[in-house]
């Protein structure tokens, strides 16, 4: 059975009667289909636009975002030792996107660097924006970046070697700020000037870009951090807002413990030992000569403090071991507590 098919005039009279009035315009309530019953009053229905689908949730890239802002606080510390001044670094976007948006989006040419994480599948790419760029190759050769022009050519291969010393920085504390979801190793295996020449993923492909800013004294820049979504898909879950959370819980287990203790192991720490303090006026610091005497007022046989980094933890006693002076630790030094009395030898 055919339905019967309305010809032009009835069309026109029917939409007549409904513009007069004469017949109701009624519009069902929208059905949803799926193998359970669903009345359709507390179902939430949203437009999904194809052209830019959203595979990450928004706790997810809370999750993210917070990760890396503690990637931008390591980065720019790091930064500010490395090239003797203050450098700030921070998120300014967190968004995901198409790969080809993302590509359409950035300078040519520019600093484009393929990221391989040795635990994941597929590679992220960082780029770092020319305008911060050649600032930080002036400021390492010496420069003072005030009237620095700004080239528009791929770098050479000596501002290359240069600038790798900045994204191996950049790489250790993307590892550190990644190691509470997954312990991972970052490498540079490919960098390129021209990112329309890179593809690392389809052009549709969904990609999560964060956005960072770099401020160094008069100069500012960009820098972009591309990840793709089928790279981190094995780690979504664990980016959750329930589990990221909890990671911060279990901070005190023993692994981590172990983990902070072979680092603070290898830390270096300068320890000295105060034989005893006087005073003195400078006319009589200048008239100083081989020879002369200084008194105090602390006998000999009275144990000395052994200050690490300036603050006093042991009292120890004088002595002398294989021709070299030695201090044997006493006892521990405790607040407001007096030296304790060496015993005689």
């Amino acid at each position: 059975m055919f339905a019967d098919v309305l010809d032009q005039s009835e069309i026109d009279a029917l939409l007549s009667a409904v513009d007069s009035g004469e017949v109701e315009d009624t519009a069902e309530g929208a059905q949803v289909f799926s193998r359970g019953r669903h009345t359709g009053d507390n179902v939430e229905v949203r437009a999904y636009d194809f052209k830019r689908p959203e595979r990450v949730s928004k706790d997810q890239m809370r999750s993210l975002q917070t990760l890396h802002e503690a990637f931008a606080r390591n980065f720019g510390a790091a930064l500010s030792g490395f090239l003797r001044t203050i450098v700030e670094v921070k998120v300014a976007t967190c968004e995901q996107m198409t790969y080809s948006e993302f590509i359409s989006g950035l300078p040519n040419p520019t600093s484009f660097n393929l990221i391989q994480p040795d635990k994941l599948e597929g590679q992220m790419c960082l780029e770092i924006s020319p305008l911060i760029i050649y600032p930080i190759i002036d400021r390492l050769l010496g420069g003072t970046t005030q009237d620095l022009f700004i080239p528009q050519r791929p770098l050479t291969l000596i501002e290359t070697r240069l600038i790798s010393n900045i994204t191996s920085r950049g790489l250790d504390a993307l590892s550190e700020s990644w190691a509470g979801v997954k312990q991972l190793i970052f490498d540079i295996v490919a960098t390129e000037s021209n990112p329309q020449l890179v593809q690392i993923v389809p052009p549709n492909e969904v990609v999560v870009v964060v956005g960072f800013e770099i401020k160094m004294s008069n100069r500012a820049g960009t820098m972009n951090l591309c990840i793709p979504y089928n790279v981190i898909e094995p780690v979504m879950e664990e980016l959750s807002a329930q589990s990221w959370f909890a990671a911060g819980k279990h901070v005190t287990d023993p692994t981590h413990r172990e983990r902070i203790g072979v680092s603070l192991g290898r830390a270096s720490v300068r320890v000295a030992g105060i034989l005893a303090k006087t005073t003195m006026t400078v006319g009589d610091l200048a008239t100083l000569a081989p020879g002369d005497i200084i008194t105090t007022d602390k006998p000999a046989t009275q144990p000395v403090a052994i200050r690490v980094e300036g603050e006093s933890k042991f009292w120890a006693a004088i002595g002398q071991i294989k021709g070299k002076r030695a201090l044997r630790v006493v006892a521990p030094v405790k607040p407001g507590q007096k030296p304790p009395k060496q015993r005689p030898h």
